[in-house]
């Protein structure tokens, strides 16, 4: 039995995330009884983090634009999202489960775990993905 309920579905949802033509900036899977599934997509990052619930445990990979006036690039995370009313049997099942997510969302710029929302706030998610592009050459507008 596969990890995913529909892997063909998790595998469009990555794509329509790296497309440019795609007017989707996210993906997030979360289980369904023992099966990982698409829990949505979309264009608004609020949308991703409201599926981070207390009792969730999810997947998201996400595009953010970064860059200045001179360079805009699309830079993607990969999230893992572990609520903390989790149970730990469930937690342990997450580093089992992940290494098949990450054979579909395989190109990333960084990996990130968190518990507290507060540490995946979009402005966070995209400070770390600049620091970890390298250096950026415009006039900061």
């Amino acid at each position: 039995m596969s990890i995913f309920e529909d892997e063909d579905a998790v595998r469009e949802a990555y794509i329509a995330v790296r497309s440019d033509s795609a007017d989707v900036n996210w993906v997030a899977l979360t289980y369904q009884d023992k099966q990982l599934t698409v829990a949505g997509t979309g264009v608004e990052y609020d949308e991703f983090l409201s599926l981070c619930g207390d009792d969730e445990r999810t997947y998201g990979y996400v595009r953010i634009m970064t860059g200045d006036e001179m360079s805009r690039r699309s830079k993607f995370a990969f999230i893992t999202w572990i609520g903390s009313s989790v149970s730990p049997l469930k937690k342990a099942k997450v580093s089992t489960d992940k290494a098949f997510v990450k054979q579909i969302f395989s190109e990333f710029g960084k990996e990130l775990l968190s518990d507290d929302q507060k540490e995946i706030t979009y402005d966070k998610v995209k400070a770390i993905l600049e620091k970890a592009s390298g250096a950026a050459y415009g006039t900061g507008k």
